[in-house]
């Protein structure tokens, strides 16, 4: 395909996938990086304005991914490794946590400083709340640094979050978290679900019997462990009035509770990630396949794909984490938790959901466009091919074939869950607001093009604010 050298351009001949509709064979016009117009094929467009031919291949709207982990990895240069992943696979826009236990006044203006000037694609930033300033200063963190979502790690109780340097916190804490969300705006609370104090007494059992598999590692969080926290969760944000975002759902009794539970009280939202839709505890990938929450049973691995194809499931992000095979090829207890994976997001569900189970491209187009960004307070700018929205937009060759080398992708990670699979269906151009940043593979914008997206409760967000 020819390279967009200009951010003005119709692009004809392809099929354009919505979120709210079929697919349609439709022409784009693209002015000044923004969709100017969808056009009925062959319409006339500007005259002046070049001509892209897209024959044969699908467009989604261009693909986020809101659940990323910076920090992890190289701390220098990973905005720029991992937007070029992000890119190769499609995506346009991510979105990064952070887990602090200093005033985000300071972490903000720091990842700024390594983000502004090697990010690809446009990005935002979460944060996590650990300590009473956090609360004192949700308010401010809206208003002062664009940021609308703020996680809370349920099982940070008592030590468990000294190894990321965070205090321990309580249900009076969270109590405290929903309720002064609720007078902020309410901002999307994003609660990891997790009963440590359940895991930690099954988790001596298990080691002091000799486990080391990955369904060891699974026995020791099971589904209850998962569930029982996001009924407590929902329970209190009815009461005060919060809204509630569970990452990385992975089991089938969790997603029956949150159905459940939205027949009362609608401001719920969840996400899973593509590693649960492919992966279960009988897996012998060892340390490597470790991850918080673990691998489940396929009873559960299916449970997510029915709840990915009738919209129980928001959003299907990533968990992303840059880490080398170094900190997993070691013992189940000594391995680290998590893998990269922003890069095969969308062939994982074009390949294992729309051409192995028959889900449709609408469907999966939501849960990567449409729904991190109406969750995340993106839209209308992000996650819709419409008149006004950013030109951001993911070509795609729905029935190209590759196999998956990690030493073809350029995170810092050096290793993929997927390294050997086969997977059909693959983003072949990423254009992040009219300009192609990836072609073919191959990462062609400049570092420093992504900007940062300064998000607003209830508005558009501002693309390139920084405080």
């Amino acid at each position: 395909m020819a390279d967009f050298a200009m951010p003005d351009f119709v692009l004809r001949g392809a099929t354009v996938v919505h979120p709210d509709r079929a697919p349609a064979r439709q022409d784009i016009l693209v002015l000044k990086g923004k969709i100017e117009a969808i056009l009925e094929p062959g319409a006339s467009a500007p005259a002046g304005i070049p001509e892209q031919r897209a024959d044969g291949l699908h467009v989604f709207p261009g693909c986020i991914d809101a659940h990323v982990h910076f920090g992890m990895g190289e701390k220098i240069t990973e905005y720029a490794t991992e937007t070029v992943y992000a890119a190769q696979g499609g995506i346009t826009t991510v979105l990064g946590y952070f887990l602090n236990n200093e005033a985000y006044s300071d972490v903000y203006r720091r990842e700024q400083e390594f983000a502004r000037t090697r990010c690809h694609v446009d990005y935002g930033f979460h944060f996590s709340t650990a300590n009473e300033l956090h609360i004192e200063e949700l308010g401010r963190y809206i208003a002062d640094y664009g940021v609308t979502s703020f996680k809370y790690f349920m099982n940070f109780k008592g030590e468990e979050g000294r190894y990321l340097g965070l205090d321990g916190t309580d249900d009076g804490f969270f109590f405290d978290l929903l309720a002064k969300s609720s007078t902020v705006g309410r901002p999307m609370m994003v609660c990891h679900t997790e009963n440590i104090e359940i895991v930690n007494r099954l988790r001596q059992r298990v080691q002091a019997a000799g486990g080391i598999t990955l369904k060891d590692w699974a026995s020791c969080k099971p589904a209850l462990t998962e569930a029982e926290p996001a009924i407590r969760a929902m329970f209190m944000a009815e009461q005060l009035g919060a809204r509630v975002y569970f990452p990385h759902v992975s089991t089938r009794l969790t997603l029956d509770e949150v159905r459940f539970w939205r027949k009362r009280y609608d401001q719920v939202f969840i996400e899973t990630c593509p590693h649960y839709l492919t992966h279960t505890e009988d897996s012998d990938l060892g340390g490597m396949g470790k991850a918080n929450p673990p691998f489940h049973a396929s009873d559960d691995r299916e449970a997510l794909w029915e709840a990915v194809a009738d919209g129980t499931i928001d959003v299907v992000a990533s968990d992303h984490v840059a880490r080398r095979r170094v900190t997993k090829d070691k013992s189940m207890w000594l391995a680290s938790q998590g893998f990269p994976g922003t890069a095969t997001i969308l062939p994982v569900l074009l390949s294992e959901g729309y051409h192995k189970r028959g889900i449709s491209l609408q469907r999966l187009c939501q849960v990567v466009t449409s729904g991190p960004a109406r969750v995340f307070d993106l839209a209308p700018l992000k996650g819709a091919i419409a008149a006004g929205a950013d030109a951001d937009l993911t070509l795609v060759d729905l029935n190209r074939e590759r196999t998956v080398r990690a030493s073809e992708f350029g995170s810092y990670a050096d290793y993929s869950l997927y390294e050997g699979w086969t997977l059909k269906g693959w983003p072949i151009q990423t254009i992040v607001r009219g300009r192609v940043v990836m072609n073919e593979g191959q990462v062609t914008g400049p570092e420093g093009y992504g900007q940062y997206l300064w998000r607003r409760l209830g508005q558009p967000p501002v693309a390139g604010k920084l405080a």
